[in-house]
């Protein structure tokens, strides 16, 4: 069992850059329909990786294969060296893969620092006459996911109302006790959907902040996103898709640039704004 006091560690020198998730020639097809098309891309260990595409360009499908949601037609998804391909939902979690939703999904009725221990619950393994007889295990193992916990909703920033209904909190604040009860998985891999839906300016400044937090805290981030301010200021390298398939990907300066990206995605955005 992992040790729920500290954060994930860091990840080691030697192993930044490597990949740590492989997206390999991946094609899902609904019945006549190819939503994608033989897309490959990797996220490497320590970054920060956007996926991003105008509506209906697969990004979100590619991200439901990734976490298990759907199987490929075809290709595979590699994490850390094990192929997640008819993996089932629960086990892609336990070897460390953690995703948001762009729907929040938390439990109401329960307090924030709840909600919380209820992601450090994923790696227990303290059985059930352990709770019922609530042993000296399971008193450790609560103690080590409480303080687990805690330091995660400091590190979210939302620490002071730990012991409030989630229900209560603002809309901000429900996205941001998310993403502390995905990273209480001990996620060596954490995915973001569309974090940013709903936030005025100063909280997507916020978020970004955020977003650098976690990854210097020893997290890979996966981020889809709309705001494209927001992907091009906090992230390492972008891929782009369109109609299932990707069209480039590179540095946020690389894909600024892109032609391709520009009359996908970026052109219309401009023209929008305008």
């Amino acid at each position: 069992m992992p040790d729920l006091t500290k954060p994930a560690p860091a990840v080691p020198s030697e192993g930044v850059g490597s990949a740590l998730l492989e997206v390999d020639a991946v094609t899902l097809r609904f019945g006549g329909l190819t939503a994608l098309n033989e897309v490959s891309f990797e996220i490497r260990r320590g970054e920060i990786l956007g996926l991003i595409g105008p509506n209906g360009a697969g990004k979100t499908t590619c991200f439901n294969v990734m976490t298990g949601v759907y199987q490929p037609t075809s290709g595979a998804v590699r994490f850390d060296g094990r192929t997640l391909t008819k993996m089932k939902r629960h086990k892609i979690t336990k070897i460390g893969v953690a995703r948001t939703f762009q729907n929040i999904r938390l439990f109401k009725s329960m307090t924030v620092l709840e909600n919380v221990m209820v992601g450090a619950d994923a790696h227990s393994r303290v059985g059930f006459w352990d709770a019922l007889l609530r042993t000296p295990r399971h008193r450790r193992t609560e103690a080590e996911a409480t303080a687990r916990a805690r330091e995660l909703l400091e590190l979210v920033g939302i620490t002071a109302r730990h012991d409030e209904l989630a229900s209560n909190l603002s809309y901000g604040d429900q996205r941001r006790l998310e993403i502390a009860r995905a990273m209480a998985t001990n996620p060596k891999l954490l995915c973001l959907d569309e974090p940013a839906a709903g936030f005025n300016p100063a909280e997507k400044q916020r978020l970004m902040e955020l977003i650098r937090k976690v990854r210097d805290a020893g997290f890979t981030v996966l981020l889809i996103e709309h705001d494209m301010k927001l992907v091009m200021g906090v992230t390492d390298r972008i891929v782009v898709l369109e109609f299932g398939q990707k069209i480039a990907e590179g540095t946020p300066d690389e894909i600024r640039d892109n032609p391709a990206v520009i009359a996908a995605y970026l052109g219309v955005e401009e023209e929008d704004a305008s």
